[in-house]
């Protein structure tokens, strides 16, 4: 059984997965700035209210791992803030506030957990098919899409830097999921992918994709673009 802390966990996708990890025995460590009470009465989840935007909130992560895991084996770095803005409308504190949590906070939090990973550990993060070099780009996702592209080459850089402890980093460039977040984005829009369906594959990936693959951004979207 694993150690496994997920962002995002209020909804969507980081909810599902929290859950469904939970429920095969894992330890989970669920990180959101609201906590649903699904998740606080299952006995294999713990739940903290952290905003991964304030770096200042990672030592209570540190001090959770510190007392009570000493070891983190899979971190999946899937809270993720959008903004759907006309270029000329987006404002630095626009830029800000979107790479605080989908750059620096995976940053800080990817900082507060190395020191309790060791050979196996695994780190994924969400990123975009928006982030992608060559990739179909949609008007107004200006910040999000180039914070999803900085992500991916964090992610490829790390796993350079650590592959000789074998600490893997992978990323998984999502296509479009049937999310809340996608719903106010792009509300009215429907996509191909539920939050469910993500989930089953982001979590077969986190037990098993860095005996696979590291510093690999793998592209999982069933549209073009």
């Amino acid at each position: 059984m694993k150690n496994v802390i997920i962002t995002g966990t209020s909804r969507g996708i980081g909810y599902e997965l929290a859950i469904e990890l939970a429920n095969a025995g894992h330890q989970v460590l669920a990180i959101s700035r609201k906590i649903p009470q699904e998740l606080m009465v299952n006995s294999n989840i713990t739940c903290l209210s952290i905003d991964v935007a304030v770096e200042d909130e990672m030592k209570q992560i540190d001090k959770f791992i510190a007392v009570t895991w000493k070891k983190v084996d899979i971190l999946i770095n899937n809270a993720g803030c959008i903004v759907n803005k006309p270029f000329l409308q987006l404002t630095q504190s626009d830029f800000e506030r979107v790479y605080k949590v989908n750059v620096f906070g995976v940053a800080n939090l990817i900082k507060t957990c190395l020191p309790y990973m060791q050979k196996g550990s695994h780190v994924v993060s969400i990123s975009s098919m928006g982030g992608i070099q060559g990739s179909s780009k949609f008007a107004g996702l200006a910040a999000y899409s180039s914070s999803k592209g900085a992500l991916i080459t964090l992610s490829e850089l790390l796993a350079e830097e650590y592959k000789e402890q074998g600490i893997a980093f992978n990323v998984l460039a999502l296509g479009a999921v049937n999310t809340e977040m996608l719903q106010e984005a792009f509300p009215g829009y429907e996509a191909p992918i539920s939050a469910k369906e993500m989930a089953d594959y982001i979590f077969n990936f986190a037990l098993t994709g860095n005996k696979f693959y590291n510093g690999k951004v793998l592209q999982v979207s069933s549209s073009t673009p």
